[in-house]
């Protein structure tokens, strides 16, 4: 008889198959029965599309960083050595010395340099951006020898001073409606010819000899090869390169091979790598991450504050019960921990749902783009509504991190028992005697 008294003064054990049992058919309960089904369902789909929105939005911005991450230390270095105050004897002793460092898979010399494009073919000047390559190092690059849609290098850089040559990108030849064979006319304002009525900037013709397309609008619509010793002609840079150009195996990770260029230089050397050359973009970048990260969890609480709706809902349909639950001899803790379990039970369903809506959408999402571009395309013929010169890419490409799905998904379970405290609060302060009172 003790032992049984001493039980029923401390009631059932925390989170008993009792409890867990009586918050089960509260969930189950129809609103004839007291219970507040619409309202558990409208918070759990809200629980789930947001967890889900939040994985598609944040594998999209993973897969879009990386891809563009990927096309910028394609398509140029990761590091770059100024060569400016070289003699030019001295510029290819230095390069030797610094390809034999270790991690460097390869060191080149290179000039850049901005134009005008023209074409007689139509479209309005375009500004460029200039590479000049020897012609066995721009066959090594494969964001460009990979990505070719039309022509080839066997004749790339042949001819007098290199000859006139170029690459281009398929933005740019889709710009100007040209095409391998044809010719595109560069302006050089940074070296000018001198003539009877002043200065003019320097002006050729050359032929397009082939066309990538490496994915990104910017960089397609933007960006020239042609061979180094013709660069170093239209843009007066006589025998000196601009700059030497190093890639490493890992491009994030650049500071010690800084350190090792240096020290292998053996003399003074300016260095600067990609993340200086685009320091506002990737910036940019990584703020607009964090930032959308910050939203995508506001939304996902927001979503969470339905189940408190729903709970208070339940506690007051239910008062009765729990008042002839407390008479019966369960504790206010048993009280409490059951709208804890009712309330956590729609979080969880709801955050395991969006999980597995957001990571299959996210896996499948070059049929999915497929698909609402066909429907896109039968209310808009011709049009196209994930258009590279908009979006820069044409695919929408998409990366799951999964210790950020781990982070999304606790988050999620998180705030649905946090946001369950206060109804469950009131539920365990309910005095079974009022309740019971005009019943």
């Amino acid at each position: 008889m003790s032992g049984q008294s001493s039980l029923s003064r401390r009631g059932a054990a925390p989170f008993s198959a009792f409890e867990r049992t009586i918050a089960w058919r509260y969930l189950r309960a129809k609103k004839a029965e007291g219970g507040v089904s619409l309202i558990t369902t409208i918070s759990f789909i809200g629980i789930m599309l947001a967890v889900a929105v939040m994985i598609i939005v944040m594998s999209v911005m993973n897969g879009y960083r990386d891809k563009i991450f990927d096309i910028m230390m394609g398509a140029q270095g990761h590091i770059f050595v100024q060569t400016s105050n070289f003699e030019p004897d001295e510029i290819e002793p230095l390069r030797q010395r610094l390809a034999t460092v270790s991690h460097v898979r390869s060191a080149r010399s290179m000039v850049m340099g901005q134009a005008a494009a023209l074409s007689n073919r139509g479209g309005d000047a375009s500004l460029s951006v200039v590479f000049g390559i020897n012609p066995e190092d721009i066959v090594q690059t494969p964001l460009v020898a990979e990505k070719l849609v039309a022509g080839g290098f066997d004749t790339f850089g042949e001819g007098r001073n290199g000859g006139n040559e170029i690459v281009i990108g398929a933005q740019m030849a889709r710009k100007f409606n040209i095409g391998v064979g044809d010719d595109l006319k560069l302006l050089s304002f940074s070296s000018s010819t001198m003539t009877p009525f002043g200065s003019t900037p320097r002006s050729k013709l050359y032929r397009i000899g082939a066309v990538f397309e490496m994915g990104l609008a910017d960089y397609d619509g933007a960006f020239i090869y042609m061979p180094l010793e013709q660069a170093q002609v239209f843009f007066s840079r006589g025998d000196r390169p601009d700059y030497i150009e190093i890639r490493v195996d890992d491009p994030f990770d650049t500071i010690p091979i800084r350190l090792a260029l240096a020290e292998a230089a053996a003399v003074p050397i300016y260095i600067d790598d990609w993340k200086d050359r685009n320091k506002t973009y990737v910036t940019a970048l990584k703020v607009e991450r964090m930032m959308m990260r910050m939203i995508l969890m506001l939304i996902i609480a927001i979503a969470v504050m339905n189940i408190i709706s729903g709970l208070v809902m339940l506690v007051k349909n239910k008062g009765r019960d729990i008042a002839i639950l407390r008479t019966m001899g369960a504790t206010r803790g048993a009280a409490m921990r059951i709208f804890i379990m009712a309330g956590a039970a729609i979080g969880g369903f709801g955050t395991l749902a969006g999980l597995f809506l957001g990571i299959v959408f996210a896996i499948y999402i070059d049929p999915i783009q497929d698909a609402i571009q066909w429907v896109f395309a039968i209310f808009n013929p011709g049009e196209r509504l994930f258009d590279a010169a908009v979006y820069e890419l044409a695919r929408l490409p998409a990366k799951i991190e999964w210790l950020e799905v781990l982070v999304i998904a606790g988050f999620g379970f998180v705030m649905s028992i946090l946001v369950t405290l206060p109804p469950s609060w009131r539920a365990s302060r309910l005095d079974p005697v009022e309740a019971l009172r005009y019943e």
